[in-house]
């Protein structure tokens, strides 16, 4: 894949789309691992003398968190430590001056693209307006790439275009998983049919050694064992995950031997925490995996070669119930395997119990495009960068060193 470090950019308006899509807590947006590293790459295309002018979204029109990009700015400013301008539009004689007005190492931020209603087509009107303004396209953000919008994929047909780092990264860690054997997968959180999918996807190709569950995911598990899981059934019942309740009895009785499911759990009862065997669970609510499964699961962890991992194993957020996500994290890092490890809740979780990053092998800023990815899914974003390369060439009007 060509990558941005490449390319002699010294010069050049370089359109960079990133995703600094992010929470917002009391209205304020939060920073996040996503614009920490989107705000490097900003700043080293600003170093080598690249015109920068960043695009991104936030929220969907009609949502609570549908703003404009001037907080992100402020943020991405402070981050970079260059001086970032916003532009209150995405489009028109205003953009156009901006563009016009930059010079070597300047860095623009324009609107969120979600104001233009076609924004969700391929061909939407911002690759019109913005190609002849534009020297080079650079997609950074794995957690867009699999949406074929026109910030995404429309500029890879009209510009040279090319990965920025973290972009790179992202597919450099997911490349070393894609065609492995033998992985050991440990699936918790509430999005069941996400880990469903790479679960039946994995098993019927025999790639997955063990699959580790926890979270929402194990509660459905366990009932579809015929185990009685207290208060936690109106909770699938209530949220959807049993509507899955069959495809786990299907992939139980075909690969149960692969699907390790917890021992004994944590419930949340009056008086506090009480871990109990899953025989024994009663009426209780489920909020963790108890401590014999933790050890059973970190012996398989330590055993392992090549680990994903993808959402809590109980309600981290609460002490009395984060033992579990807490210890499989650690020995994740602790493990001689090389590990990928997404979701939102993961990454915050890395952060809260002060697990050192630089132990895990990658640490993943998708979501949806992630799963997507391990389903085997083609993701619209890399498919058009590779169709780039093969119109306009590694070297372009570029100087591509080859070293």
């Amino acid at each position: 894949m060509l990558t941005s470090d490449k390319l002699d950019v010294k010069g050049k308006r370089v359109l960079v789309r990133v995703d600094l899509n992010s929470p917002l807590e009391n209205g304020k947006i939060t920073v996040n691992p996503r614009i920490i590293a989107h705000a490097k790459t900003i700043r080293e295309l600003s170093d080598r003398g690249g015109r920068v002018i960043v695009i991104s979204h936030q929220g969907r029109k009609g949502d609570h968190d549908f703003t404009s990009l001037e907080e992100h700015t402020k943020i991405l400013k402070e981050l970079a430590g260059r001086h970032v301008e916003f532009i209150d539009n995405i489009i028109g004689e205003k953009v156009k001056e901006a563009i016009a007005k930059l010079k070597d190492g300047d860095i623009i931020v324009l609107d969120n693209v979600r104001h233009l209603d076609d924004e969700h087509k391929a061909d939407g009107k911002i690759v019109n307006e913005l190609t002849p303004l534009i020297d080079l396209f650079v997609l950074d953000a794995l957690s867009i790439a699999h949406r074929e919008h026109a910030s995404v994929v429309g500029f890879t047909k009209t510009v040279q275009s090319c990965a920025g780092d973290v972009l790179a990264e992202e597919v450099s860690a997911l490349n070393k998983v894609k065609n492995s054997r033998n992985v050991t997968f440990i699936f918790g959180g509430s999005k069941v049919e996400d880990s469903v999918s790479v679960m039946k996807r994995w098993l019927d190709e025999g790639r997955a050694d063990k699959i580790l569950l926890g979270g929402a995911l194990s509660i459905l598990f366990l009932y579809a064992k015929g185990y009685n899981v207290g208060k936690s059934l109106d909770y699938i019942k209530k949220t959807g995950v049993i509507n899955f309740l069959e495809d786990a009895k299907s992939m139980l009785d075909k690969f149960g031997e692969r699907i390790v499911t917890p021992v004994d759990v944590g419930l949340k009862e009056v008086e506090g925490r009480e871990d109990c065997t899953v025989d024994k669970i009663n009426d209780g609510d489920i909020f963790d995996i108890g401590p014999k499964t933790i050890e059973a699961y970190k012996k398989i962890i330590n055993h392992s070669s090549v680990i994903v991992a993808n959402g809590p194993m109980g309600v981290y957020e609460i002490e009395e119930y984060a033992n579990g996500t807490k210890y499989i994290l650690q020995a994740i890092s602790e493990s001689a395997a090389f590990s990928l490890l997404g979701g939102g809740h993961t990454i915050t979780a890395l952060e809260k119990f002060k697990i050192d990053k630089k132990k895990i092998g990658y640490v993943s800023l998708s979501g949806k495009a992630l799963i997507e990815f391990l389903c085997g899914k083609q993701l619209p974003g890399i498919a058009a960068l590779e169709e780039n390369e093969k119109k306009f060439g590694k070297v372009g009007i570029y100087n591509y060193s080859k070293d």
